[in-house]
């Protein structure tokens, strides 16, 4: 379990969020909604321990939280020189897991000889998420993972985080692509200006869908005067 308290953080004058309260049970799949620069990647941010300079508390079952939790970002960034192989085995050393089988674990048909900064923007995301599998983490945050991957994949990342789910472990998932969500969560959450406003249930999110494409497309339309 973990448990955000009071959360609270600014960069210099501009206050990114505002007194968050967010309780994430095992064996749950969040989601966390809102418009581009609502907080949504900073509050994954310090709940991995990328960002220290907060007030207010995150606290887990497991300590320190940072060494159960694998965190896939938006944008995946790999040393230079380093192949795939490589990557998976460093993250796999890290953790004192057992080095992946790539003949068998390899479930995304990467390329692993190849150097990861030459991959596509998709098969980067890809493998960065294979890495955080196969470290056997108990707490997964996934910044839009869904995003520039193909079809097939697309359906085997929502078979895999289902597949998390029924082993027990923690999901927190944004996404733009509000099907997946709906697909995986348990429940979502509406952050607005750094500020969880709404909490909604399976039963509300078509409702919420609805009330999310009025907000991001509104009346935007009607200015181009399309002809």
């Amino acid at each position: 379990m973990i448990v955000i308290d009071h959360l609270t953080k600014a960069y210099g004058p501009k206050q990114v969020l505002q007194d968050i309260h967010l309780t994430l049970s095992p064996g749950k799949v969040y989601g966390i909604v809102g418009e581009n620069g609502a907080g949504k990647t900073t509050l994954f941010r310090c709940i991995a321990g990328l960002e220290t300079a907060y007030t207010g508390q995150i606290r887990s079952d497991l300590q320190p939280l940072k060494n159960h939790l694998g965190f896939l970002p938006t944008n995946p960034i790999f040393l230079p020189k380093i192949t795939g192989k490589e990557y998976l085995t460093l993250l796999s050393i890290a953790r004192k897991t057992p080095l992946p089988d790539f003949n068998v674990q390899n479930i995304f048909d990467l390329p692993l000889d190849e150097f990861a900064e030459n991959y596509s923007t998709g098969m980067k995301k890809k493998l960065a998420l294979l890495g955080i599998l196969l470290q056997q983490n108990t707490y997964f945050i996934l910044d839009e993972p869904f995003n520039g991957i193909d079809i097939q994949s697309n359906m085997l990342v929502t078979a895999i985080i289902h597949q998390l789910k029924k082993l027990g472990k923690t999901i927190l998932i944004s996404s733009h692509i509000f099907s997946t969500l709906n697909d995986t969560c348990d429940e979502i959450h509406l952050l607005r200006e750094g500020t969880f406003t709404r909490r909604v249930l399976p039963g509300d999110f078509a409702q919420l869908n609805e009330e999310m494409k009025q907000v991001m497309v509104g009346n935007r339309l009607d200015a181009l005067d399309l002809r």
